[in-house]
């Protein structure tokens, strides 16, 4: 799994390719993560074109990057999650925690 973390205006997005499951992949995950929030970005946008699968663990990830963003004014959006991923957030109770995106400019301008 590959994550790049790039900035557009106020917003941190993090792209993700490859799956997010349990070990290096989510460890990885949950670094980017934790790091924006660290750094005290609290608008997320994490873009999910190249992920073909999640497991609950990743679910997990975003659901407690979401509560700390809004806690502090801000959001996760998500970017393009494969029919796969949407299934996992639906099957895990999820879905409507997160804000959907065809693109990321659309993500980033809803900030706004």
């Amino acid at each position: 799994m590959e994550i790049s973390v790039r900035r557009l205006s106020e917003v941190q997005i993090i792209q993700i390719r490859g799956t997010v499951r349990l070990g290096t992949a989510v460890d990885g995950f949950r670094q980017a993560m934790d790091d924006a929030l660290a750094a005290g970005d609290t608008r997320l946008v994490v873009n999910f074109a190249e992920v073909p699968m999640i497991d609950s663990s990743g679910i997990g990830i975003l659901v407690k990057a979401m509560a700390s963003a809004k806690q502090r004014g801000g959001g996760v959006k998500l970017v393009n999650p494969s029919k796969f991923v949407v299934q996992t957030l639906k099957l895990i109770g999820v879905f409507n925690l997160f804000e959907i995106f065809e693109d990321e400019n659309a993500a980033v301008q809803s900030f706004n």
